[in-house]
């Protein structure tokens, strides 16, 4: 009776690795696939800044040519952003106006 135990114990734990290996091999497929993913997405950021770069030159020339202060430009985009960010918060501008209540 001790053997029959003992082979369906054996039977169970090599079911159990078994499954455990091919969970293994799916993971590692999946962190394979991720690190290709990864990648790729790093070569088009990159590809993305130097052609975000190229045109920043061109237009810096532009407005040179054309006499325009491109810091004072993007210095008055950044408070306009400040701006507009702060009036999305709940109880901000628009909550302080008063309403007509008949």
């Amino acid at each position: 009776m001790g053997l029959g135990s003992t082979a369906k114990k054996l039977q169970t734990v090599a079911d159990m690795a078994e499954k455990l290996y091919a969970k293994v091999n799916e993971i590692r497929e999946q962190v394979e696939a991720m690190q290709e993913s990864v990648e790729t997405t790093e070569a088009r950021v990159g590809a993305l800044e130097r052609e975000t770069a190229r045109q920043r030159a061109v237009i810096e020339a532009l407005a040179e040519r054309q006499g325009v202060d491109v810091d004072a430009v993007v210095a008055d985009l950044d408070l306009a952003d400040a701006d507009d960010a702060g009036d999305d918060e709940p109880g901000g501008a628009d909550a302080d106006t008063p309403t007509d209540a008949a």
